[in-house]
């Protein structure tokens, strides 16, 4: 379930997914942003990540793809009112463009989950509680 938000101007509109957790409970790590950004769409990008982070950035990225996988599974969904920060760090692995050519500045963006690759890469996320 989704709503549309937008200033009353109606310049920058984005979809808000209803039922996602806002962020990992007890935690600041962010899973959902509350409002457009006047300055500009934060963009999209690949973020490296290394063996050594720390373990609650590993359980905040697992908690994400769970939220993730719940609400979207196979389904392509739109970007809307995800953050960009925690997108970033599964971005072109485990969440993958769906549309060609793809707007990594854009709220409508389509994105699409590799389930395959996240069982492997995360398998925790996979297991019911």
């Amino acid at each position: 379930m989704a709503a549309l938000c937008g200033p009353k101007t109606g310049l920058i509109l984005m979809l808000k997914h209803r039922g996602f957790p806002s962020r990992l409970p007890g935690t600041d790590f962010q899973f959902t942003i509350r409002r457009p950004n006047p300055k500009g769409v934060t963009p999209l990008s690949a973020r490296e990540r290394f063996k050594d982070r720390r373990p609650p950035d590993k359980r905040a990225d697992t908690a994400f793809v769970r939220a993730l996988m719940e609400h979207f599974w196979d389904q392509p969904f739109e970007r809307g009112n995800l953050d960009a920060g925690r997108l970033s760090w599964l971005f072109e692995r485990e969440v993958k463009p769906y549309d060609d050519p793809f707007d990594p500045e854009s709220y409508e963006a389509l994105l699409i989950l590799d389930l395959a690759l996240i069982q492997s890469t995360f398998p925790e996320a996979c297991v019911p509680d």
